[in-house]
């Protein structure tokens, strides 16, 4: 039986407000300033100074600007990390907005697809619901990147730069989600008139040639081949004419995207750890790169980070950037802010509470680029962001050991630094991960 709020319990809650010490300034301080200038500690300014004793320098970060590109902007920084020391290129960048197209172009695919299999169910069924909800947008995870640039390669930015539409991506995906919505009804129709496969199948690439059309006049038209001149740091001239896009990720880049793999921490009832999980409607490249995450426990996770910064190799990673994070300062702690201090309340929870409330789940992809080891621990992180130079140390943020332990949830870790264990785990796992819902919190996009 529901019990609605009394004027008795109102009045209790307000003479309450007298047992609380400080009350007056804790006001004062909040309603002028706003909850988190309030709340801010200077201390953790103080903790995380910029100095690590492993560091990688990366050189300038990349601006995704107001796009939620972060995952495509990560993973290609650490490809293109190996390339500029390598070439002597510096604040060399891969093309972000090749990955863009192309990944437009297979999700609206891989929502064709699914709304075809789907087409059966009633438009009120969630998984339906799901799929119509966002059919694409600018997130994503490392595997889904890695499965655009086996099928597509990648090119250098000089060759396929920024438009104003990848710049600012929010007046494309709106375009392209209301076509494909409208589509997809489109498509559930055929189906549920009982149309062949065959027909289907040629409406739906009737279908994408409307697709392609709109991101070819709003990104531009990918290349097939081109020509790459650059002069490097010595002043030295290069040139290689006629080379496909795949040809220059196998010839500059040349990582064995196999050998990366997905793992996460998500310390939750439903998630064993070292089992392998996926997610399912999650993805971008139909027949492509599967995504396969290996959860391992948070120390352990740590230890294979510190092991491949070490060996002189960056981490991309996914987190909860909006929590206990300071954008400007280019802080990331969870004591940052002491909102239990300031409103005397407890707002402590496990991780696992956390994922399992929606309270937090990952949003944002970066690099880590160095550590801080005291004793052989861990205090606190250097970060590569993809926000430009401004925010933080000009562009770098610093994370503290205790945000890694709470919002940190996955990365990607080159297969040779897993121990045997993990290794057979991730394998024999791999050939048929676990399903999870299509919004279990573990399938959350990186989009900031």
């Amino acid at each position: 039986m529901t019990k609605e709020i009394t004027s008795a319990a109102i009045d209790k809650f307000t003479n309450d407000l007298s047992n609380h010490a400080g009350i007056n300034i804790a006001s004062h301080a909040a309603q002028e300033n706003g909850i988190f200038k309030a709340s801010q500690n200077l201390q953790s300014k103080i903790d995380l100074t910029p100095t690590f004793s492993v560091e990688i320098d990366t050189g300038k970060p990349a601006d995704q600007k107001q796009s939620g590109r972060c995952w495509m902007f990560s993973a290609l920084n650490t490809m293109r990390h190996p390339l500029q020391k390598e070439y002597k290129i510096k604040d060399f960048e891969l093309s972000q907005n090749y990955t863009n197209f192309w990944d437009k172009f297979e999700k609206s695919n891989f929502f064709f697809e699914n709304v075809i299999a789907s087409a059966k169910k009633p438009l009120g069924d969630r998984k339906v619901s799901f799929l119509f909800a966002t059919p694409q947008q600018d997130g994503g995870q490392w595997d889904m990147l890695c499965g655009l640039v086996e099928k597509y390669g990648i090119v250098p930015k000089s060759v396929y730069p920024e438009t104003a539409n990848s710049n600012n991506s929010g007046a494309l995906n709106d375009t392209l989600n209301t076509l494909l919505r409208k589509d997809g009804l489109e498509l559930r129709d055929l189906v549920n008139a009982g149309k062949s496969e065959d027909e289907i199948e040629k409406r739906k690439n009737e279908l994408l040639n409307d697709v392609f059309r709109i991101l070819a006049i709003s990104l531009g038209v990918p290349p097939k081949k081109f020509d790459f001149e650059y002069k490097d740091d010595d002043g030295n001239y290069h040139r290689e004419a006629g080379i496909t896009p795949r040809e220059f990720f196998d010839k500059f880049v040349g990582m064995n995207l196999e050998d990366h793999v997905s793992i996460i921490n998500s310390p939750t009832d439903d998630k064993p750890y070292h089992k392998v999980f996926s997610v399912e409607y999650l993805g971008n490249v139909v027949g492509g790169r599967q995504v396969r995450h290996l959860n391992v426990k948070i120390s352990e996770m740590k230890d294979l980070i510190i092991k491949q910064l070490k060996a002189g190799e960056v981490v991309w990673f996914g987190s909860n950037v909006g929590k206990d994070s300071e954008r400007q300062l280019g802080l990331l702690d969870t004591n940052i802010y002491k909102r239990d201090e300031l409103f005397d309340v407890d707002f402590s929870m496990s991780k696992g509470d956390k994922l399992d409330s929606s309270e937090s789940m990952m949003d944002h992809a970066m690099v880590i680029t160095g550590v801080d080891l005291v004793d052989d621990k861990p205090t606190k992180w250097k970060i590569e962001n993809s926000w430009g130079e401004k925010p933080g140390f000009k562009g770098y943020f610093v994370m503290s050991d205790s945000w890694f332990d709470d919002f940190v949830y996955q990365a990607v870790i080159n297969k040779k630094f897993l121990p045997d264990d993990l290794r057979t785990a991730f394998d024999e796992g791999a050939k048929d991960p676990i399903q999870l819902l299509p919004w279990d919190p573990m399938g959350a996009l990186a989009f900031k």
